[in-house]
């Protein structure tokens, strides 16, 4: 194996006044009880910042955090530690009204400000005897080095950073990593190289490869949400950053690079308090491959029907429940019943104006009491558990926003389907040598027409209906249609050890064959949801 540079693309530097970011000022304040300067949620206790607090990496470089924790007290905390590249003070106030309509509905007393994006507030968590620590990472604001997103480099750096937090002289040994999706994300990596103080991670949402999962999913770059949204708006350094873009373009294919990005979730051993929703089209197997992958007999997965943004901010169960976790595993709470909470709890999408089903136990995931069909293509564009009786054939215009080939089954009773969806089809193009395939799995009303769900509660937003959205305000954060598979044809052969669907043997005639992507998906088989509902 061959290992290169990766490639590295400049970013913007970071400016006073935008996204938060203070040019660099070490120093210590103290904001009391009552301050409310960002005119939403007052403090309720008096709250010390160490503002630019540096540490030195195993290599020399120097990355800079914001340090929040109780004033004036000689008790020692325990830390969670939020790592991400978006700016230590780029907070959750800034985000939802940048990126959401309505504030997805997060009451304006919910935060205080003084939150990192997809992090958890320290107005909350200083009051209760937490430190949270916020870490701009290598290359983001101050901090030094050329910007690595995930892989080896980032978990080294979090290693570090948490095992000088432990030996800080307010610290009581324990850490902890909190966060949503990028926070998550990284929390896989940090964690699978077993820091010694690191003693509990609650990944919120995080994908568990970037290849398969995020920016190569099926074989088919997906990166220009993070190329036009994140790198041109929210990160900010002065050493650039290693570009997914630029190693899609040399590398389409994995590579030891891509390899890099895939964490080892089996070398976690742990307390993991894993969430997941269905709602989200990239986070969803990560959250799965982590509940089923992770080493430790104290681990637990709620899927929730909420979009994360709102589950973090403004689902009070999650925060409280978010408490109850660390209080166990960091303090040493153990009579505060966490460890009562059932394992593994679901949640059911209802569509349309009705809301979902919340927290239904189950004894595992993938459900045991799954009862797994086949339904078949047929002809006059239907769907059967029935196989065909004879060969059909069906067609349509891949140039066209507006044709698709359709198939609908109506249940002829109630029914939930809960769990991994998977498709098999067998398509051919006479103008070209390989095709993209998008397989989208919907809900119709009773008049045949597609249904919506909305990703986070009506009672929280000013409209009451679909049909009252803005053109702007009809965005995959509050809206969802049903799981979706993708795959590029070429990428279809598939590594059968590596399978994580165990409902579906191979094929004995097809064997095993090499797996170009490394999906581990099936042969002809598209992976529809990621664990979605549909």
């Amino acid at each position: 194996m061959i290992l290169t540079k990766p490639p590295v693309v400049p970013i913007g530097e970071p400016k006073a006044g935008e996204g938060g970011y203070q040019p660099l000022n070490p120093r210590s304040e103290v904001l009391p009880a009552g301050w409310n300067g960002s005119g939403h949620k007052a403090l309720t206790c008096d709250i010390r910042i160490d503002h630019d607090f540096s540490l030195k990496m195993r290599d020399g470089t120097t990355l800079y955090m914001d340090i929040y924790r109780p004033a004036n007290s000689d008790a020692k905390v325990p830390a969670l530690i939020c790592w991400s590249p978006f700016g230590k003070k780029f907070n959750g106030l800034m985000s939802l009204k940048l990126m959401t309509p309505w504030n997805l509905g997060v009451p304006d007393d919910a935060l205080s400000g003084l939150e990192k994006f997809e992090a958890p507030d320290p107005a909350d968590w200083v009051a209760k005897g937490y430190a949270i620590v916020n870490v701009d990472s290598r290359g983001t604001g101050d901090s030094e080095g050329v910007m690595a997103t995930m892989g080896t480099q980032e978990a080294e750096d979090g290693y570090d950073t948490m095992e000088g937090i432990a030996k800080e002289p307010w610290c009581n040994g324990n850490i902890g990593l909190a966060g949503n999706s990028h926070l998550a994300i990284i929390q896989w990596f940090i964690a699978a190289l077993r820091p010694p103080s690191l003693k509990a991670i609650a990944p919120w949402e995080g994908c568990g490869d970037l290849y398969r999962e995020q920016f190569g999913r099926g074989g088919i770059y997906a990166g220009e949400l993070f190329d036009k949204l994140i790198v041109k708006y929210m990160l900010k350094g002065r050493h650039g950053m290693e570009s997914f873009q630029e190693m899609w373009k040399q590398h389409p294919l994995s590579n030891w690079w891509w390899e890099d990005k895939r964490p080892d979730m089996k070398r976690i051993n742990i307390p993991t308090y894993i969430t997941g929703t269905w709602t989200n089209t990239m986070h969803g197997m990560g959250a799965i491959r982590g509940w089923l992958e992770v080493d430790s007999p104290h681990k637990w997965l709620r899927w929730h029907p909420w979009q994360e943004w709102y589950d973090l901010w403004g689902n009070p169960q999650a925060k409280d429940e978010l408490m109850q976790f660390f209080d166990y595993f960091l303090k040493g709470e153990t009579d505060n019943d966490w460890d009562k909470t059932p394992k593994v709890r679901m949640a059911v999408l209802k569509f349309g104006h009705s809301d979902p089903l919340e927290n239904v136990v189950e004894d595992d995931f993938p459900m045991a009491r799954t009862d797994y069909k086949k339904l078949y293509l047929q002809p006059e564009n239907k769907l059967s558990f029935d196989a065909p009786q004879q060969q059909g054939l069906t067609s349509y215009n891949s140039e066209s926003d507006d044709d698709a080939a359709t198939f609908t089954y109506t249940f002829p009773q109630k029914t939930q389907i809960v769990g991994m969806p998977k498709a098999v089809l067998y398509m051919s193009c006479d103008d070209a040598d390989d095709m993209d395939i998008y397989v989208l799995i919907e809900k119709l009303d009773k008049d045949g027409q597609p249904m919506l769900n909305l990703n986070i509660p009506w009672k929280g937003i000013p409209v009451k209906s679909f049909d009252e959205f803005t053109r702007e305000q009809q965005t995959e954060v509050v809206l969802y249609k049903g799981p979706c598979g993708i795959l590029r044809a070429s990428h279809r052969a598939i590594d059968w050890d590596r399978s994580m669907h165990p409902q579906l043997a191979p094929p004995p005639a097809q064997g095993r064959g090499e797996d170009p992507a490394g999906d581990g998906g099936q042969a002809g088989h598209w992976d529809l949801g990621d664990g979605h509902r549909v």
